[in-house]
């Protein structure tokens, strides 16, 4: 029986805070700094009335002539161990367009936040918000100078989103097709709209620690999720130590709501997170074996040790197969770290369309991250920098253009993930096989999921997934599967 922590009562109080507050524990919860300063950062947060961390210093904002409600936008707090502190607050209007302007940018959430132009701009060139991150990924295939206009300002501290970029932007994408005849124009806006943002983001840094000195930060929010402006903080040395939430937008609120009850309300000491963010549960062999009982009869299904397994699954993916695995509990976060992923060979010839093409139905544009041993990264990557959650960018070496083609975006950079044994053990030993077949120590690693669907989470669905796409092999724990 577990410690019971709510003597003499089966109800626990209910307790509710408020949007950025969520975020500052997630992020307070799972740092591995023992004290240090907060910086959220997204689109929208909690109404000005309705956030329960408002220190008397915090005014509240107004606007002449504006009588909406203002939303959380950025928050920057103290984290001294045991509790959060808010420092600085600032707020936004929301700002929705109903009349006229319908060819410009789509503004309907806060008017001056970093993750609000983010999503306009993503609108704007995809025709829908399905996946903001996308203009991540299509930025590099453009050319600065797009718009003849800055999209934000500082004053006093604070960072605006200005006006007479939105005029520039008169040729919105009904659709898909339409984005795709106009391919060029649109990377020119996602390379601008990259460009605005990263500067922004790196403005907001400077701000806030002129005013609040901090060696260490950790960051959260979606803005967070930005893998090319988190290198640009790094590379600047605008902050001495970061870190970034693994799952920093609004899915890592329930963790931040779990710390928050823990240390606060509870006021139970701080436990250290060891790093791991493979949270999900395990599936035993039984269910393993439920998903696979109506398997087409041409398939080939063993079940293997686990060392037989990671020799066998290397071999074929040094021949050019494509590979399900599944392992494990999944990840928690937006991002396939080993447990949920579609692994493939980083440099095999046309790997990474085939891959958007035939498993993914997605964007050819999309890239694909390298999961490298830690011990090779900076053999293969210039900073050759920690990244165990795929969330910062670097740069391929020259000499390896070829062997990491695939993982390699079109403007030479990476979106790297270290893969770290303590607690991805079973990936870590893989991609160390695959290292031994093919002197590589990188696999690509995507989501295993498609376009249009969650990553997989049951065995189950990673079965319909491998049955309706071209993937070759599919791993559920330690069962091997491949087609005929």
């Amino acid at each position: 029986m577990g410690q019971r922590i709510f003597a003499g009562s089966d109800h626990p109080p209910i307790v509710s805070i408020s949007h950025h507050l969520a975020h500052a524990w997630s992020a307070a919860g799972t740092t591995p700094f023992e004290d240090g300063a907060i910086l959220i950062i997204d689109g929208c947060g909690s109404p000005f009335g309705q956030c329960t961390d408002l220190d008397p210093a915090i005014p509240a904002p107004s606007e002449p002539g504006y009588a909406g409600e203002w939303y959380e936008k950025d928050s920057f707090y103290h984290f001294d161990g045991r509790d959060v502190v808010p420092l600085l607050k600032d707020f936004s209007p929301c700002l929705q367009r109903t009349t006229g302007h319908e060819r410009q940018p789509r503004r309907g959430t806060t008017r001056h936040s970093i993750g609000g132009f983010y999503a306009d701009v993503s609108n704007y060139v995809f025709g829908n918000l399905d996946d903001v991150g996308k203009l991540m990924g299509l930025a590099p295939y453009g050319r600065p100078g797009a718009v003849p206009h800055a999209a934000f300002v500082v004053r006093d501290g604070r960072l605006f989103v200005q006006d007479e970029w939105a005029a520039a932007l008169d040729r919105p994408a009904s659709d898909y097709d339409a984005f795709r005849a106009d391919f060029q124009y649109y990377a020119d806006i996602a390379c601008w709209a990259q460009s605005e943002v990263e500067g922004a983001i790196a403005a907001l840094f400077r701000e806030r620690l002129a005013r609040f000195p901090a060696d260490r930060v950790a960051y959260a929010g979606g803005v967070a999720l930005n893998a090319v402006a988190n290198a640009r903080l790094l590379d600047e040395k605008l902050v001495q130590q970061l870190y970034i939430e693994p799952a920093a937008a609004d899915n890592g609120l329930a963790l931040g709501c779990a710390f928050h009850g823990w240390m606060k309300v509870l006021g139970r000491d701080r436990v250290p997170h060891d790093g791991n963010t493979c949270f999900g549960r395990s599936y035993a062999s039984a269910e393993v074996r439920q998903a696979l009982a109506d398997a087409p009869a041409d398939w080939r299904i063993a079940d293997l040790a686990a060392p037989e397994l990671t020799a066998r699954v290397a071999a074929l993916l040094a021949e050019g197969k494509t590979v399900g695995w599944f392992r494990d509990g999944s990840e928690f976060g937006p991002r396939a770290l080993g447990h949920r992923s579609i692994l493939a060979h980083p440099g095999w010839p046309g790997m990474g369309d085939h891959i958007n093409a035939n498993i993914k139905f997605r964007e050819d544009f999309r890239p694909f991250a390298p999961a490298v041993l830690p011990d090779h990264a900076a053999a293969c990557f210039e900073s050759g920098r920690d990244s165990p959650y795929m969330i910062l960018v670097d740069r391929t070496k020259p000499g390896l253009a070829d062997a990491l083609a695939n993982v390699t975006h079109v403007n030479g950079t990476a979106r790297v993930q270290t893969v770290d044994r303590g607690w991805n053990a079973a990936f870590h030993d893989l991609i160390e096989a695959f290292h031994g077949i093919t002197g590589i120590p990188v696999l690509l690693n995507t989501s295993f999921n498609r376009r249009g669907m969650p990553i997989v989470e049951t065995p189950s669905e990673a079965v319909s997934l491998f049955a309706e796409t071209a993937l070759d092999v599919l791993v559920l724990q330690d069962t091997l599967i491949l087609k005929a």
